[in-house]
């Protein structure tokens, strides 16, 4: 026993002089999932919510199942031998196919299976962007507020990340704002560039803002993109859960941004299956798209095939059943009936113009200057006091957005929570109902 405690003690002293990678290890923190999440648990059994569930509009998960023909096209694909074996590291020919057939006419140009890469979800595909293009030192444009997830992507091949802001509107305390509201300042970006920047992730319908960038702005960054050699990584998850007239894919505005663009894309957030983590990228540069893959083959080799036999078939059947425009309307009602609640209250809050998020502005809402905060939210933005105030005292998860900012920035968002309305209408129902307590805090 003894020899056994003296060797542990051996190794636990010759393992602490290992250094792990900082691009993981430099903030340990807990993230703002972690903190909302154990807030949530913690708050569900308190005495303000005894007796009623919390209503959770938190992390963008859905409430509701895929449509039926995709979970019947998944448990078909489980069912055949061949498709639960290793899937091409490209991709299964059926997926690749039927992405071709569903962004041929987007990109109005026939697409051949040098242009797709399917990738274990889309941030593998976006991890995959970059391992397959940084070298360290290589600087990565990201506007602000960010999805969390890019920077450490960015971080883990050794790039360095250069924040450019868009600029909400000035007066969104007092009154709706719309996404277009939120602009970039192009002198700011212009500055931005150095001659080590090699890329610009765009995210567009955009998450947490709901800002759907238009053609002239995409014009505008794609040009000084075009201008300085810089690689654009368009994140387009939210494709079709637009609610403008129309979605401008920058790949498509010129030749020469198609020859610079990396699309990505995600069967989770079309078919409500984050759960299958299926993702693609697309690009008009099959040698562009060619980096991606090779590092798409050393993450993780390839991506599980019977889900992606199943979105292979599932994107099939949505072309010909009108699926994506129906659930553009099924969106469009569900903002319609969340955001009656923040119209009831006086409460503004920026009309998303796509994805399944909305922001709303509590600047309002007045909470006890004595109310108990744990000290681990006393070095926050004021959000996430904001936050754990309304999980333990209406019962409602939302997210507080500070965390997609840097911390000189985040004085934009400290009054915001950001909401997830990609749940049930009658869950929905639910959280508008519990919102409208917010009346005795106003």
């Amino acid at each position: 026993m003894l020899r056994n405690s003296t060797k542990k003690l051996v190794m636990s002293k010759k393992n602490s002089s290992i250094v792990p990678n900082l691009a993981l290890t430099q903030n340990l923190t807990k993230d703002v999932w972690s903190l909302t999440n154990e807030a949530a648990t913690a708050a569900a059994h308190n005495a303000q919510n005894k007796g009623r569930d919390l209503v959770n509009l938190g992390q963008g998960f859905f409430s509701y199942s895929p449509p039926d023909f995709a979970i019947q096209e998944a448990q078909k694909a489980l069912s055949s031998p061949l498709v639960n074996q290793y899937a091409p590291t490209k991709g299964r020919v059926s997926l690749l196919n039927s992405l071709i057939k569903l962004y041929s006419p987007l990109y109005k140009t026939q697409l051949q299976a040098g242009n797709v890469q399917v990738t274990t979800g889309a941030n593998e595909g976006i991890l995959s962007c970059l391992v397959g293009l940084l070298n360290p030192g290589d600087e990565v444009i990201v506007f602000e507020p960010f999805f969390d997830q890019y920077i450490s992507n960015i971080q883990i091949p050794g790039g360095k990340v250069t924040y450019v802001p868009l600029h909400p509107p000035k007066d969104m305390s007092d009154r709706v704002t719309l996404g277009t509201e939120w602009r970039v300042d192009y002198d700011e970006l212009r500055s931005a560039v150095t001659p080590k920047t090699k890329a610009l992730i765009l995210n567009t319908p955009h998450n947490p803002v709901g800002k759907v960038f238009t053609r002239e702005e995409l014009l505008k960054i794609g040009q000084i993109c075009v201008d300085n050699n810089i690689v654009i990584i368009s994140d387009e998850v939210y494709e079709n859960l637009y609610f403008t007239p129309e979605f401008t894919r920058i790949a498509t505005l010129t030749p020469e941004l198609g020859q610079i663009t990396l699309t990505v894309g995600s069967a989770g957030k079309s078919f409500a299956a984050t759960g299958w983590r299926v993702g693609w990228v697309v690009s008009l540069n099959p040698d562009l798209l060619k980096y991606v893959a090779m590092a798409h083959t050393r993450i993780c080799f390839s991506t599980p095939s019977p889900p992606q036999e199943a979105c292979a078939n599932s994107i099939e059947t949505a072309l010909g059943n009108n699926y994506f425009e129906n659930m553009r309307q099924e969106y469009i009602r569900k903002f319609e009936i969340f955001t009656k609640v923040f119209d009831e209250l006086g409460l503004p809050y920026t009309k998303p113009e796509g994805t399944y998020f909305v922001l709303a502005d509590f600047s309002k809402v007045r909470i006890p200057e004595d109310y108990p905060f744990p000290d681990e939210l006393r070095s926050k933005g004021k959000d996430f006091r904001i936050s754990y105030w309304l999980i333990n005292e209406l019962g409602v998860v939302a997210i507080p957005p500070t965390e997609f900012y840097i911390k000189e920035h985040e004085k934009v968002a400290e009054n915001l929570l950001r909401f997830a309305v990609c749940k049930s209408d009658e869950y929905l129902e639910l959280a508008v109902e519990r919102l409208r307590l917010l009346k005795n805090y106003m």
